[in-house]
């Protein structure tokens, strides 16, 4: 397993061993100890799925109080993946860092708790596995625009038409959003 640290400090890029033949492929995608030992945590309360077609824009999303780390992976399909600081005591909050996550690519990405998160779909029938190590807290839950321009996201959906839920185009400025000390 390769682990690469970002541009911005807390979330973690993920490249699992991949074991290949002519049969398939096998990948580890938990392993308490050895995740342990690159600092995540060593329990998860809930794992989601979600399937969506291309160009479904999810995000930016995050709870506060009551925060969430998301270990996120690709099944099927690919999207651009997203983490934006919401620490205003980082020397990175308001950055992003994004990557392609897919199923040939097989990468994970850790975003860690006092982040947003967010993705858009990049094929039809992609499917978003992810493990947080909180449960879904609806009071605490908060929605900052994906395009807000004191962000700046660089989304790769020039020939996307982007689909997003009524919460997300109801999202707040990053500025308006209540952020983590």
């Amino acid at each position: 397993m390769r682990v690469s640290e970002c541009a911005v400090d807390g979330p973690l890029l993920i490249e699992p061993d991949v074991h290949g033949d002519d049969r398939g492929f096998f990948m580890e995608t938990w392993n308490a100890r050895t995740f342990a030992d690159v600092g995540l945590p060593s329990q998860f309360v809930q794992d989601n799925h979600s399937r969506s077609r291309k160009g479904v824009l999810r995000g930016l999303h995050f709870q506060n109080p009551a925060p969430q780390g998301k270990l996120v992976r690709v099944a099927s399909g690919a999207v651009f993946d997203v983490a934006v600081d919401l620490r205003s005591s980082s020397p990175t909050f308001g950055r992003w860092v994004g990557f392609e996550l897919s199923a040939a690519n097989k990468r994970m990405f850790w975003v860690p708790r006092g982040f947003a998160h967010g993705f858009v779909t990049l094929q039809d029938d992609t499917d978003f596995l992810y493990k947080c190590d909180a449960p879904y807290a609806p009071e605490a839950d908060h929605s900052i625009a994906w395009d807000d321009p004191e962000i700046g996201i660089d989304w790769p959906i020039h020939d996307l038409n982007v689909t997003l839920s009524e919460k997300d185009r109801a999202a707040c400025a990053l500025s308006e959003a209540p952020v983590f000390t």
